[in-house]
């Protein structure tokens, strides 16, 4: 199958995805946009699990990693989503809400980098 057509599946599930999970976290939420931070997080934290496992452990196809992380992924973390959101905080003046999700979507982010490399290169899995 052609790298397009399964970047384009992917991304179709992906959307889905962040649809239905955005919503589901950010039920009772209600100024802050937790929604986007969670998917940005289960996201980034997915892509290295799936990066790692592919350089670490050649779990991956090419096919099935770029399904998974151009695809899937890419349509699934909403960083323009949380750029737009970001400056609406700004606009409304919720200066501190714009400081907790701007610093929270970049520590957990990186955190959950780290956190999939480390599963991948520290773990026993194989």
């Amino acid at each position: 199958m052609s790298l397009w057509v399964l970047v384009g599946a992917g991304g179709f599930v992906g959307a889905l995805l962040r649809y239905y999970v955005s919503g589901w976290i950010q039920s009772g939420a209600v100024a802050f946009p937790l929604g986007t931070l969670g998917v940005n997080f289960l996201g980034s934290l997915a892509l290295s699990l799936i990066m790692y496992a592919s350089e670490y452990k050649g779990w991956f196809s090419e096919e099935a990693r770029v399904f998974l992380t151009i695809g899937l992924l890419g349509s699934f973390t909403t960083m323009s989503t949380f750029s737009y959101e970001s400056i609406k905080l700004l606009e409304e003046r919720e200066i501190v809400l714009f400081s907790l999700n701007v610093v929270g979507t970049l520590v957990l982010t990186f955190l959950a980098i780290y956190i999939g490399k480390a599963c991948m290169t520290f773990s026993g899995w194989r």
